[in-house]
């Protein structure tokens, strides 16, 4: 999968998906500190042990460089930055029963305007899979010749495929 590359400064602003998101019972906030186990072990259940140890990296950072997206009590979505590499958004990810209702958007854009915030001009979405999803929603381009990228794991025996 190939990397691509998102203008931070020509972002669309995230305040309509939160609403949207929010309309729809969705809470986006950062997570607290306190909620990393509950939040890394949701990411490994629904998605990936490698993509809970990359989240897990995200507590590092004060405050956290992710964002979570919470209804009824309950995590529904994810999104993280500056875990995998200085400047890389991801991974991120929604609950198989909630997507197509706006979360991935809201998270998206929320967590790249906090990239922005930080003083990035432009954010590097790494390996992207739903790349269609990233250009409608955050005007991502391909990154040419990118393909594999950092996630390249011919030297890493991999058990969780």
């Amino acid at each position: 999968m190939a990397d691509m590359l998102v203008r931070l400064y020509a972002l669309p602003d995230p305040a309509p998906a939160l609403a949207r998101a929010n309309e729809r019972g969705v809470t986006i906030r950062r997570p607290a500190s306190w909620e990393r186990t509950l939040l890394v072990e949701w990411v490994r259940d629904a998605f990936s042990r490698g993509w809970a140890d990359e989240c897990a990296i995200a507590f590092a950072n004060q405050p956290p460089s992710c964002f979570v997206a919470v209804r009824d009590a309950r995590i529904v979505g994810f999104a993280c930055h500056d875990c995998t590499r200085a400047n890389f958004f991801g991974p991120a990810g929604v609950d198989e029963s909630m997507r197509g209702a706006g979360i991935g958007a809201a998270l998206t854009l929320r967590t790249l305007a906090a990239m922005r915030d930080a003083g990035y001009a432009y954010a590097i979405i790494g390996g992207v899979g739903p790349g269609d999803f990233y250009a409608r929603v955050a005007g991502a381009t391909l990154i040419e010749g990118s393909i594999p990228g950092i996630y390249d794991f011919s030297l890493v025996e991999r058990r969780d495929r």
